[in-house]
């Protein structure tokens, strides 16, 4: 039987949970790089700090989990302080939406990647990905 956390145990637990370099990044952008492909990784100076981007292609990639992402079919709300994560989900959604519509609207190839996904069928996702920068490789 599990035990119950403390809010001082719990604080420690979600401060620890990275923001970047994750294993699925790690995951996606070792196998790209792997394939020949050069990019960056969160790069500030674009918006909404994508996990991988190739500005030189106008390409960027966004890795989303499916639980600070809200995937309909896995995010599972915590029992506590409902509130609080109802509103930071969605709004990390809303975000999510801004976000690739600049990139749209500004003609970049924009690739999102769900984490069951990756977990699902890693080699499908890895050639999605390398097809989509190849075809923007050719359009410079």
């Amino acid at each position: 039987m599990s035990r119950k956390r403390t809010s001082t145990q719990n604080f420690h637990v979600m401060s620890s949970i990275k923001g970047k370099n994750t294993k699925l990044e790690q995951s996606i952008s070792k196998a790209i790089w792997r394939k020949g492909f050069r990019f960056r990784k969160n790069v500030r100076s674009l918006y909404g700090k994508p996990d991988i981007s190739i500005k030189k292609y106008k390409v960027v990639i966004f890795i989303d989990s499916c639980f600070w992402h809200g995937c309909r079919q896995h995010y599972k709300p915590p029992t506590k302080n409902l509130e609080y994560w109802s509103q930071k989900i969605e709004r990390n959604i809303q975000r999510d939406k801004e976000v690739s519509n600049y990139y749209l609207e500004n003609n970049w190839s924009l690739i999102r990647v769900w984490e069951h996904d990756i977990k699902i069928d890693h080699e499908r996702i890895i050639n999605q990905i390398c097809n989509c920068i190849a075809s923007s490789m050719k359009r410079k």
